[in-house]
């Protein structure tokens, strides 16, 4: 078993989405809770992310916020459910803070943010920069079309061919809690160097 203790969830922050989603992402935040794990999280009341983070916090896990001044500033903030809340500067260093807590990453589906956030994971770990395991939960089929584009990044060499040992495609919320649990980091050296 390894000691990932604060797992960094990517989500949207939408409440207009389809019920399958907020349950899938309670479904995790449940599990995440169960295991003995934290979240480092957006730090708001709002979306999968909160579906997720609730969750967590129901089963006994701790919640670390991390959110930008601006968005603090609007009212987003949910520092009362929060064990730890972090205000940064903008939204890099609200990147950098997630990194620097975090053991481990989780994207559950979500829009752009979310979408540059799993990127930036897998490129600092495609350099070398971490070797913490990233997970994207495909609720639903919602990856379904980047999974495609980043399978095809490799088969036209826009990546190397070890690329997909990066990231660990989870079809549910057990599969995703599971591959955690038993990750066992790799070396990463030039295998997975950029092309």
């Amino acid at each position: 078993m390894t000691n990932i203790r604060n797992i960094c969830v990517f989500a949207s922050s939408s409440n207009d989405l389809d019920e399958v989603f907020y349950k899938e992402a309670r479904e995790l935040g449940l599990l995440i809770g169960r295991a003995g794990m934290n979240i480092v999280y957006g730090g708001s009341r709002r979306g999968l992310m909160y579906a997720c983070a609730g969750a967590v916090k129901e089963t006994g896990g701790n919640l670390i916020g991390i959110m930008p001044e601006k968005l603090a500033n609007m009212g987003f903030a949910n520092p009362e459910d929060c064990e730890a809340f972090h205000v940064t500067a903008g939204m890099r260093e609200r990147k950098a803070k997630m990194d620097e807590l975090s053991d481990a990453v989780i994207a559950i589906p979500g829009g752009y943010g979310t979408l540059e956030e799993l990127s930036e994971m897998i490129v600092q770990k495609q350099l070398g920069y971490n070797n913490k395991p990233i997970i994207v939960l495909n609720t639903a089929g919602f990856y379904d079309k980047l999974i495609e584009f980043m399978d095809s990044t490799i088969l036209l060499n826009f990546a190397n061919s070890n690329a997909k040992r990066l990231y660990f495609i989870a079809s549910s919320p057990q599969e995703a809690i599971s591959y955690l649990q038993n990750y066992v980091p790799e070396e990463i050296g030039s295998k997975f160097a950029i092309k």
